[in-house]
């Protein structure tokens, strides 16, 4: 994985002593709040319900062993023990002091890592799929691209004030595993002529205006990428409202203004960009690739894993929780940070050192953290596969449900967060609970069950196959439910199912909504979302309201 240099590590020094210096003038009262929050916020630091949060990029969410251990000293050290991994794939501490964040700042420079672009309205950590450079079905590992976009992006003397924040997505896949098209920019990589190259998403975001981002350009060279993206950028952070901080999104200004007068633009900018990089950025994508060198695989072993299947227990996780390799003998683990009952991307310090450890003795030294707030070890020789299994049983990590229907995505709430309208966590565990004592979560299969606890969207619930909203009705809170939503390449947002339902009816009406899938569906291969493609919302609505309270719901 990439490594950082001497300039990356002057340059973190320098910024970190400068938040130094601020928290000290916040603390003595030089600074006011008002005065302290634009600074705290270019260093990833927010004020939530309690306490202080630290965001911490985890760029395109690929990390080692040292730098997981690093976060598991700063858990134990100056949080309460654990972190939680999050749909940017990056890791907040929720608990931190004000005095200690310049002294956790430092500590993760240690190991190149950093806070930076973590909020405000800057471009923000750009996420990649988390099987990047491990997948069978990619076309090229996007993490260099997605470096390129990093080292691009850092301190962009024109794009740390844009009108809101902005997200950039990367991947190298057919198969989208990045959400590209509910971002920003999403960049998918393919190839014409033999020339690899991007197809360029461009007005993609949930939150408040949940909308699908649209094809700018159908095929971008690679050579050209950064100019491109320069002159989007350009575009945006002269046409964008800043007038509204809800239509502030480039997804609005497309929308407003129509996708092909922004492309006009951009392409007309675009020509000036260009001449602006005579050269291109072939010379430091080239270095970027050198530091993404493909692990030595070592041949043979995929018969002990095929022994291994005798195990009931083991072969449940193989089921749900391995992907398929590039390489034959290997396979993608995916660590479920989803127990039955457990907060969803929580992970305590002694799990990221289980984590830390099986990743330098059985995975070439990588992790990755996804979306999905789970944590993957991308490169697994198949003959391993049981003894890493056993350790995450051992560490509580062992679960099997990657894709089912406990593996739910939910942001911290009404618990954390100072914007929340609702409890996103306690909804999430109940549910996970209720499932698994149903026994039915394997007989339902694949399916995406996203939880947010306000407007704001963090836990991508338009885009879920059932997504879960969490709202404030005069002071109570009420859950609105969406279905049919795609995260995938034929991405889509979920359609309202109708009225909320109250906290203590919330997991009640989702385990109506499982059974009538059960019921609907054409046989088990028949998958949730296919079901809802195949009958609509009405026996789904009558499941969730019943035959009367289906009229009001009309």
């Amino acid at each position: 994985m990439y490594r950082y240099d001497d300039f990356d590590s002057a340059f973190l020094a320098a910024r970190n002593a400068q938040f130094r210096a601020q928290v000290t003038r916040r603390i003595d009262g030089s600074l006011t709040e008002d005065e302290f929050k634009p600074l705290r916020l270019m260093n990833g630091l927010y004020l939530q319900l309690h306490a202080y949060m630290l965001r911490v990029a985890i760029p395109y969410g690929s990390i080692d062993g040292v730098k997981m251990r690093k976060l598991a000293e700063i858990a134990e050290r100056w949080d309460k023990g654990y972190g939680h991994f999050t749909t940017r794939q990056n890791i907040q501490f929720n608990w931190p002091k004000l005095q200690d964040v310049p002294d956790i700042l430092d500590a993760l420079a240690e190991v190149g890592m950093h806070a930076i672009q973590t909020s405000g309205n800057t471009i923000r950590n750009v996420t990649s799929d988390h099987f990047a450079g491990a997948a069978a079905d990619e076309i090229a590992d996007p993490r260099p691209y997605a470096e390129l976009i990093r080292q691009w992006s850092t301190d962009h003397p024109e794009f740390q004030f844009l009108p809101r924040k902005f997200k950039v997505a990367v991947t190298g896949s057919p198969n989208d595993r990045a959400v590209t098209r509910a971002h920003d920019i999403g960049l998918r990589m393919i190839e014409r002529d033999g020339q690899p190259g991007f197809e360029v998403i461009v007005g993609g975001g949930l939150g408040r205006t949940p909308l699908i981002g649209k094809v700018i350009r159908d095929f971008l060279p690679e050579a050209e990428l950064l100019p491109y993206l320069e002159a989007v950028l350009h575009v945006y952070n002269r046409w964008g409202r800043r007038d509204n901080k809800y239509k502030a999104r480039i997804k609005v200004t497309v929308h407003e203004a129509g996708l092909d007068t922004i492309r006009a633009e951009v392409e007309e900018t675009f020509r000036r960009t260009r001449i602006e990089w005579p050269n291109g950025h072939a010379a430091a994508l080239e270095q970027i690739r050198e530091r993404f060198r493909t692990p030595d695989f070592v041949a043979g072993g995929a018969e002990a894993f095929e022994v291994a299947k005798a195990d009931p227990v083991f072969r449940a996780w193989a089921d749900t929780n391995l992907a398929e390799h590039r390489h034959p003998d290997y396979a993608i683990v995916t660590v479920s940070l989803k127990a039955h009952g457990a907060t969803p991307g929580d992970a305590t310090a002694d799990q990221m050192r289980v984590l830390a450890d099986l990743a330098e003795r059985y995975g070439h030294d990588e992790l990755r953290i996804s979306h999905q707030q789970n944590v993957i070890l991308p490169h697994v020789r198949k003959a391993d596969l049981a003894i890493v299994h056993a350790m995450l049983l051992k560490a509580g990590l062992g679960t099997a449900n990657v894709g089912l229907a406990s593996d739910i995505i939910a942001c911290p709430g009404m618990d954390y967060c100072a914007l929340a309208t609702a409890r996103s966590i306690p909804v999430a565990t109940e549910l996970a609970k209720r499932i698994d004592a149903l026994r039915i979560e394997h007989e339902v299969g694949p399916v995406q069950i996203k939880i947010s606890g306000c407007i704001n969207a963090c836990g991508h619930h338009h885009v879920g196959h059932i997504g879960i909203l969490g709202l404030d009705r005069a002071g109570v809170e009420n859950y609105q439910i969406t279905l049919g939503g795609d995260a995938t390449e034929t991405a889509a947002i979920g359609e309202r199912a109708g009225p909320g339902f109250a906290y203590d009816e919330i997991v009640p009406a989702i385990e109506r909504l499982l059974l009538a899938y059960l019921e609907e569906r054409e046989g088990p291969t028949e998958t949730f979302l296919q079901t809802y493609a195949r009958v609509g919302l009405a026996p789904f609505k009558a499941a969730l309201y019943g035959p009367e309270k289906q009229r009001d719901a009309a």
